[in-house]
């Protein structure tokens, strides 16, 4: 599902690209997929079968909300992935408003541009402390394994996609809006504005921005500036760079 969404949503960015990229493709998606194997790496070994371990152990053990209850059991995995949604949605915002947590998420808002491979650039500390969240919300949650895995499965498609450097028509961006998180939507989330970095939190369903006020319609600037104010000029962000960046002040970002 990976390799199909990434080479379809790839093709989509050749044909219809919302803005040209800073840095050729050719430099920097080495660096950011090279960052999200690492990751899998570093996650695969701390948490081998992800987080689907933690619903097989809520199954077998009957923990959680979702196990103590009769319901359908549609109903159940629709219950299940809107509340694991606005876990991620508190987790993204979490990691916006605790200073030392955002020095780790800085690494994926240092990207310069904004494009596909950015759904993969994360610091291995910020993959961990998010498995390590999923994990309890799982236990408490009791979503199935079944659930968990359609639920990653979904998270990682349109993550990808409102990550893309794709132009969407207007009328289709505003309807997509209503069940989805587009890239438009996503990019603001991207700027180098600090009030408009604090907003668009969401990665698969937009409703929880419009719900709790972090909601922007659209930039302030016609053309958006994608990465952060104090690293506009780090172009070179060699993957030791990326690993290095929050153990660094601000005065020796490069």
């Amino acid at each position: 599902m990976f390799i199909a969404g990434f080479a379809l949503l790839a093709l989509l960015e050749v044909a219809r690209p919302e803005a040209a990229l800073r840095t050729r493709r050719a430099i920097r998606w080495p660096r950011n997929l090279a960052m999200a194997a690492i990751n899998t790496l570093i996650v695969r070994l701390v948490f081998p079968a992800g987080a689907v371990a933690a619903a097989i152990l809520a199954d077998h053990r009957g923990w959680g909300l979702l196990n103590r209850v009769e319901l359908n059991p549609a109903v159940k995995l629709i219950v299940a992935i809107v509340a694991l949604d606005l876990v991620v949605y508190w987790q993204h915002l979490l990691f916006h408003l605790v200073p030392l947590l955002f020095r780790f998420h800085r690494v994926h808002h240092a990207d310069l541009d904004f494009d596909i491979t950015l759904a993969t650039r994360f610091h291995p500390m910020e993959m961990l402390a998010s498995m390590v969240i999923k994990y309890v919300a799982v236990l408490l949650l009791g979503a199935s394994p079944v659930t968990v895995l359609v639920f990653e499965s979904v998270l990682n498609l349109t993550s990808m996609f409102n990550h893309a450097n794709i132009r969407l028509p207007d009328r289709l961006d505003r309807l997509l809006r209503l069940v989805v998180v587009t890239p438009a939507m996503h990019r603001v989330h991207h700027s180098f504005h600090p009030s408009e970095t604090n907003s668009n939190f969401g990665f698969n369903l937009p409703w929880w921005d419009r719900l709790f006020g972090t909601y922007r319609q659209q930039s302030l600037d016609s053309s958006i500036t994608i990465g952060l104010p104090d690293l506009q000029g780090t172009t070179s962000q060699s993957i030791e760079w990326m690993l290095r960046l929050p153990f660094r002040s601000p005065s020796t970002n490069e």
